[in-house]
């Protein structure tokens, strides 16, 4: 076990889109959250050493000094390598010089930025604020002050977006020069505002249009495309969600939470109350061994340079083609052998999900 993820669930609104575990940001709320997500950590961490931590949301930057300060101290109890990758969610209202400070003091190194659109339409439908001058202006502030990894989220495929709205989207997001971009098509979830409103998504041979623009322009750049919706520069990867790809191990930790630990994946739950009261799990199974290696599947093949033949057989003592019905899709080129990996078709990767029903 070498990775954490930590779950802030509060808010200061909603964003249309979000069906993650989240909370209208609350004082008092928030101070028996911490207390009882310290008590969670104190029960179930086992003082291995980790490598990556990520601190997410909901907002995690909107928590005042004192909050912070009781988050930090949760930080603190576990064990971290040299060089351990520490990420902090932001959004770009928060930041600030006392803001930054406090992180830096607190060994985080990376910043998730959600930029989102810079559109004043994309924006009004996703509940949400973004100004290119102040963003630049806050990532040069996080930049002197010492944090050189930073990632921003943009998405895409809102509803009636047109491709030239996200060519400008792309061009000024490049302006920025960030470490890591992180791309996503709208997904209209259960249990969101656009699915109350009965939004809709946008024609998918324009969809499959505005993916194929991202890729292009941003690997021109010089990124390196490595996951299916991630780009960064040269050592700049998210080592945490590469856990996640790798299909590794991991704690999870906080309101509605997910972790995978010992063969057993877990969902915490995602009433305060009951969360509070030192009910943390909602749901916990122990994975067959097949079960784990479509796992393994799955998300290893959301890597651009897919899965290691040499490592599946290492971790499971068997050929993946003898599980999987690999050699018909290699047959038709869904994927592609090379070097000791497969890996999806490169110009297929928009219909990943329909390989993998094959597969699975």
């Amino acid at each position: 076990m070498e990775s954490v993820y930590i779950h802030i669930p509060f808010c200061k609104n909603i964003c249309s889109y979000c069906d993650f575990c989240k909370i209208i940001y609350n004082k008092s709320d928030v101070k028996r959250y911490l207390e009882a997500l310290e008590k969670e950590v104190k029960e179930y961490y086992l003082n291995e050493t980790m490598k990556t931590i990520y601190i997410g949301g909901g907002t995690p930057s909107l928590l005042n000094a004192t909050e912070l300060s009781q988050l930090f101290k949760i930080i603190d109890l576990f064990n971290k390598t040299q060089y351990c990758e520490i990420t902090f969610e932001c959004n770009l209202n928060d930041i600030t010089p006392e803001l930054i400070d406090i992180l830096i003091n607190n060994n985080i190194n990376r910043i998730s930025i959600g930029v989102e659109s810079f559109n004043t339409e994309k924006l009004k439908f996703m509940n949400r604020t973004c100004d290119f001058e102040d963003l630049k202006n806050k990532i040069i502030l996080l930049r002197n002050k010492g944090i050189y990894n930073i990632n921003l989220d943009l998405m895409y495929g809102i509803p009636d977006e047109k491709i030239e709205v996200l060519k400008k989207d792309i061009k000024l997001l490049l302006k920025l020069n960030p470490e890591h971009i992180s791309t996503y098509a709208l997904i209209i979830e259960d249990s969101t505002i656009a699915k109350v409103k009965d939004a809709h998504n946008i024609n998918e041979d324009l969809e499959l249009e505005m993916y194929n623009y991202i890729r292009k322009k941003i690997k021109a750049k010089g990124y390196i495309h490595y996951e299916i919706s991630n780009f960064s520069k040269p050592g700049f990867k998210s080592k945490h969600n590469l856990t996640y790809w790798n299909n590794n191990e991991y704690y999870g930790f906080g309101l509605g939470a997910c972790g995978y630990i010992n063969g057993f994946r877990y969902e915490n739950t995602k009433n305060i109350n009951n969360y509070c009261e030192g009910k943390y799990r909602f749901n916990e199974s122990l994975l067959s061994k097949q079960e784990i290696m479509e796992n393994e599947v799955m998300l290893g093949l959301r890597k651009i340079n897919g899965i290691s033949l040499y490592n599946f057989f290492d971790k499971y003592e068997v050929n993946i083609q003898d599980v999987f019905p690999v050699k018909p899709l290699l047959k038709n080129k869904e994927l592609i052998y090379k070097n000791g990996n497969i890996y999806i078709n490169p110009n297929q990767l928009y219909i990943m999900n329909e390989i993998l029903i094959k597969l699975i």
